[in-house]
């Protein structure tokens, strides 16, 4: 095996399947980064057994200046590749032999690794390409960065560590829950499948990160038993998926609201976050909110500090004009981020019932978020 390369574009490569990898495996194999040289092109693959990350660089792309000089594969170790691959000055040239032993050229640095033989590493699950759904990566990441940061970050309950995602009649819905908040998005799409997974959160993190770095392309998603693919023509993201049942969370949303108000989205998150200051020694971050006299004040207290308040015009108002309700505040904040408009509808169904958030725009997309105590 023997191939040369830009360094700016091996470096990337390297980077971006490396973020897979574990040092803790107990599998020596799953430390190192799968190098593949085929005819066309170079294919780079780094795995924890959760997660599988692939990099595919053809010839053709000219910014890379690739030449593959003879197929083959091999195991390097993903720690020194690399922090080896940072500290070369020129473009890379890698040479294998029969022991796989790696020699690393780079202008005048020559640089030996002992590698691993390929045939050791785990294969690829079989996948079902058939039923494939096909999305484009800005619509897909702007969905799970609308509900991602809404799942679990406790084990107790694996599922809800994870984003409910359902395709069915030309729908794509997700869903995320800790029990104490949901974010919920539906969009149309155009596809005949029909599927229902539960991918762990920290899976749709890494392909958010890989995707920020890609121009924008279609989205291919398919399936097996136990895993879900995101594919690229460049990259590809493997994760294992949670087994279980998740949580209906239709049944979380009030059917009714005695109060909808209609704000402004930053002039609200503003507010949210200058009250955060106050609110770090309650348990929950307590946020008040009350509706009095056709506006929305804002407070939070602390024993050792002091108080903070402030009073914002709401610019409508249907249904009973005076609440109170205290809420977590940093949840507030995440779920106003996540709504990318300029102004926000918030539903109230009393001052123990969770609060809806939504955007002005439509009803395919709800935020909410559970009350707590104020004592």
């Amino acid at each position: 095996m023997e191939f040369k390369i830009k360094n700016e574009y091996f470096n990337k490569a390297v980077g971006e399947v490396s973020s897979a990898i574990s040092a803790k495996t107990p599998f020596p194999i799953l430390t190192g980064i799968k190098l593949t040289a085929c005819e066309n092109h170079l294919r780079l693959t780094g795995s924890n057994s959760d997660i599988v990350i692939e990099k595919v660089i053809p010839a053709a792309d000219e910014g890379a200046e690739l030449e593959i000089v003879k197929t083959g594969s091999v195991v390097v170790t993903s720690r020194y590749l690399t922090e080896l691959i940072k500290k070369l000055p020129g473009d890379i040239h890698i040479k294998v032999n029969e022991k796989h032993n790696v020699t690393i050229i780079s202008d005048e640095i020559i640089t030996y690794i002992n590698g691993f033989p390929a045939e050791q590493y785990p294969k690829l699950p079989e996948f079902d390409n058939s039923h494939e759904i096909q999305i484009s990566s800005v619509k897909l990441s702007a969905i799970i960065k609308q509900t991602v940061f809404a799942a679990s970050k406790n084990d107790t309950r694996p599922v809800l560590t994870g984003v409910h995602m359902i395709v069915k009649e030309n729908h794509f819905s997700c869903a995320a829950t800790d029990s104490h908040r949901l974010a919920f998005l539906q969009t149309r799409i155009a596809s005949a499948s029909k599927g229902s997974f539960i991918v762990p959160g920290s899976s749709l993190k890494e392909l958010l990160k890989l995707l920020a770095h890609q121009e924008e392309s279609e989205v291919q998603i398919f399936s097996s038993e136990s895993y879900l693919v995101f594919k690229t023509k460049s990259i590809m993201l493997c994760s294992r998926l949670i087994e279980g049942k998740y949580p209906d969370v239709t049944g979380l949303i009030p059917n009714e609201a005695k109060t909808v108000i209609k704000l402004d989205a930053k002039k609200l998150l503003k507010g949210i976050d200058r009250a955060c200051l106050f609110a770090l020694e309650w348990k929950n971050n307590n946020v008040l909110l009350e509706i009095k006299e056709g506006a929305l004040k804002i407070s939070s207290v602390s024993s050792a500090i002091g108080k903070i308040e402030e009073t914002q015009p709401l610019l409508e108002i249907t249904g009973e004009r005076e609440l109170s309700i205290s809420l977590d505040g940093n949840f507030l904040m995440d779920a106003l981020k996540a709504i990318q408009e300029e102004h926000v509808l918030l539903s109230f169904s009393g001052s123990m019932k969770p609060v809806i958030i939504k955007p002005v725009s439509g009803e395919s997309y709800i935020q909410l978020v559970s009350p707590v105590r104020s004592y």
